[in-house]
């Protein structure tokens, strides 16, 4: 992965001549703190995040192996990640309690730093968040279609996109990236052309090793928590799977979202029905803001 100088933020050592990227904006607390989804880099939540900024002191920062974050062995344990997640805080320092804001598999990693670490985290927002036993309790018929997406991910890897590949999805990625500042559009567009990898290594221990670490890990703690659940039309997950497919799983998604947030006295779920699972936040920033207003009254 060739490195190159983020837009925004800057690297912070970590130990091990390793570094990760870190931005920050905002003042005061708790700083609250974006988990990335698989796929996912820091800057894809710039619009978000410099909303909440304007509440808290906001942090994106990208895990190691992703965005601009130096090179990890992929896959990783959640241990590993909320471990470097951890290390990556205390050496930019960024104090705690903190407000962990995760998105997908993101969210899974928050709630999954809550539980090691509770005197560490005020609250928690879950965008849509993976849950470990999301495959298992889904129909038959999507795990099976799942392994065939999983193998074919693993295929694809070894294969160097072409130039002309390459300049196609550039051309696609860019003006998807039209409502981000100037500065950042190309930079970001070019990122995701260069880590694209990152995702599929990030999901091969996902549905076993990793899924089996959220299960067996300590309680969630009782602090302010809400879960944001998007049941709207997303255009990639509508191309994933057929439709009355796709209604099955946003079924079992919706109670296993409701059974996290009843995992703190203090939680509890919001349905969105007119946002997709991928750009949430773009999508319904309203729904985000008002969720991050509405934890950070809640926190003691």
């Amino acid at each position: 992965m060739t490195r190159t100088p983020p837009p925004l933020g800057r690297l912070h050592d970590i130990g091990g001549g390793r570094h990760l990227m870190l931005h920050r904006s905002g003042t005061g607390g708790p700083p609250a703190v974006f988990l990335a989804g698989a796929g996912m880099m820091s800057l894809d939540y710039l619009n978000i995040h410099s909303r909440v900024a304007e509440l808290t002191t906001s942090v994106l920062y990208d895990r190691g192996g992703n965005g601009w974050s130096h090179p990890a062995e992929l896959p990783r344990t959640a241990d590993e990640v909320t471990d470097e997640l951890r290390g990556l805080l205390a050496a930019a320092d960024v104090p705690g309690p903190l407000l962990l804001i995760g998105h997908s598999l993101g969210g899974a990693y928050a709630r999954h730093y809550a539980r090691r670490f509770p005197d560490e985290v005020a609250g928690l927002l879950l965008l849509d968040p993976f849950h470990e036993d999301l495959v298992i309790r889904g129909p038959r018929q999507a795990r099976e279609r799942l392994a065939e997406m999983l193998d074919q991910m693993r295929s694809q890897e070894s294969a160097e996109p072409t130039p002309e590949q390459l300049e196609r999805s550039r051309a696609q990625l860019v003006p998807h990236f039209a409502a981000w500042p100037e500065p950042v559009r190309e930079p970001l567009a070019a990122r995701h052309l260069a880590t694209w990898r990152a995702a599929s290594r990030e999901n091969q221990n996902l549905y076993d090793e990793v899924a089996a670490e959220f299960r067996h890990a300590p309680a969630t703690p009782d602090v302010p928590l809400i879960v944001l659940t998007a049941l709207g039309h997303d255009a990639t997950q509508a191309h994933l799977w057929p439709a009355e497919l796709l209604r099955e799983i946003s079924e079992v998604k919706r109670a296993l979202h409701a059974e996290v947030a009843a995992e703190s006295s203090r939680g509890e779920q919001r349905v969105l029905d007119d946002a997709g699972h991928g750009w949430l936040h773009e999508e319904r920033a309203d729904a985000v803001i008002e969720a991050v207003n509405d934890l950070m009254s809640r926190v003691s």
